[in-house]
């Protein structure tokens, strides 16, 4: 059965090529640049106290902090804090934010069990596999359900990630799959509200994992047909194709920790394209001083993509909320073409109600381009009318930060520090040596004075 070939190989001997160590390290520095800012911002401080306040023995610390609780506690806390911005990695074939559902597990347990860091970084590798290969195998078929495929994945990698770093067999990994999958879900219902759910998908997916190991450890089964069926996730929670036995196609040859993108902005994923098209329109002769005269901005969107960023049913151009205007494309295109970026504050509840921003959103219109391929790594294309008539065309053959267009090393850096501000410098030269490091100590004590 798959779970149990997955976990057959997640609990062997994986050698990391030195090109998947390599982004592993890029993606595990990213989340915690994110962690660093979601701490900062504050925007899930219900979740650390919730964490803080179910305390358990002292195993680990949630990222940034300083108090260490039970390894599953901080899971849950550090999942949140990864996503709080939704500034964290995406994988476009599975629509997964990878880093938020694996570097908390890796951590926590990784600090629990005092893991060597070349263990914690193998262990996180499964999970980018694991969270990665199970959500491409029904492209955006959990979606379609109204679920978001982060937490429905992400249950199975930190089970993973848990079992490996626990030291579990391949048959106890095989029950914490199982486990896992029945605690599979979260509701895309954030949508229409600007609720904060979305946010603690990555946290309860963590701390399913790591209590899914746990159980397995101490003896409970799970099913092993939990991801082939009948009755398994894709039959119960996705919709349209599904190609499980995808997710161990290719096993320690064919490495989706490769595919996964880097966001240079804070917004969801599936707007990025549309965003980076308004940038390139920027740069183009006849771009307007003054954005009044622009009548209409015409965008194309995937067709996975629209009832995500352009749903009906919500005021996209006077998004209620921050979390709201990140999943809305017309606003986050308004934006850019009138500050020439994206940044963290331009989410701040004082920018979503600048009226210039809502009245240029009012005038963006889209069509459904099909342009086939997985909608986070779609083309983008925004057109501008003006008043007298004129056009100005901005487009991209995808969106910056993915596989195909990564961001260099010293933009990563930078994204980081500007994540983590300054005395954050030290933890970039440690995540770099993490493979020498025999524990997590130096990271998490960077990270506590970082966080301060």
């Amino acid at each position: 059965m798959i779970a149990s070939d997955l976990a057959e190989w997640a609990t062997g001997t994986v050698e990391l090529p030195e090109a998947v160590r390599h982004t592993a390290l890029r993606h595990l520095l990213d989340g915690l640049g994110t962690a660093l800012a979601g701490r900062r911002a504050g925007v899930v401080d219900p979740v650390l106290v919730v964490a803080r306040d179910l305390g358990g023995p002292a195993e680990a610390t949630p990222l940034g902090g300083r108090a260490r609780i039970g390894a599953p506690a901080a899971a849950l806390a550090s999942g949140a804090l990864v996503h709080a911005l939704d500034f964290d990695d995406t994988h476009a074939a599975g629509l997964v934010h990878a880093t938020a559902v694996v570097l908390p597990a890796a951590f926590a347990v990784g600090e629990q069990v005092r893991a060597t860091g070349r263990q914690v970084l193998t262990a996180a590798v499964v999970g980018y596999e694991t969270v990665c290969r199970v959500a491409a195998a029904a492209p955006h078929g959990f979606h379609t359900r109204g679920l978001h495929a982060t937490m429905v994945a992400g249950v199975f990698s930190s089970a993973l990630v848990t079992a490996r770093l626990l030291g579990l067999d391949a048959a106890r990994a095989t029950d914490a799959l199982g486990i896992a999958g029945s605690q599979a879900g979260g509701l895309l219902a954030f949508l229409h509200t600007g609720a904060s759910t979305k946010q603690l998908h990555p946290g309860f997916a963590s701390h399913a994992g790591v209590l899914a190991a746990r159980l397995a450890a101490a003896g409970a089964s799970g099913p092993a047909n939990v991801l082939d069926g009948p009755h398994g996730v894709f039959d119960a929670l996705a919709a349209g194709p599904v190609a499980p036995a995808s997710i161990v196609d290719g096993l320690g040859a064919r490495w989706e920790t490769t595919r996964i993108g880097i966001k240079p902005y804070p917004a969801c994923q599936l707007a990025h394209a549309a965003v980076d098209a308004a940038r390139a329109a920027r740069r183009q002769p006849g771009f307007p001083t003054d954005l009044a005269a622009v009548t209409r901005v015409d965008v194309d969107v995937h067709p996975d993509s629209a009832p995500t960023v352009c749903g009906p049913g919500r005021d996209l151009a006077r998004p209620a909320t921050p979390y709201a205007a990140k999943f809305s494309l017309p606003w986050s295109v308004a934006a850019m073409l009138l500050d020439g970026d994206l940044t963290t504050a331009s989410y701040r509840p004082e920018s979503i109600a600048r009226p210039d921003v809502a009245a240029l959103a009012g005038r963006v219109r889209w069509r459904i381009a099909d342009t086939g391929g997985h909608a986070a790594d779609a083309p983008g294309t925004v057109v501008l009318t003006l008043a007298d008539g004129t056009t100005v065309r901005g487009t991209v053959p995808r969106s910056g930060g993915g596989p195909d267009a990564p961001l260099g090393d010293d933009e990563l850096t930078a994204k980081f520090l500007g994540n983590a501000g300054d005395a954050g410098a030290p933890v970039v030269d440690l995540v770099r040596r993490l493979d020498d490091l025999d524990s997590l100590d130096p990271i998490v004590a960077a990270l506590a004075a970082a966080g301060d």
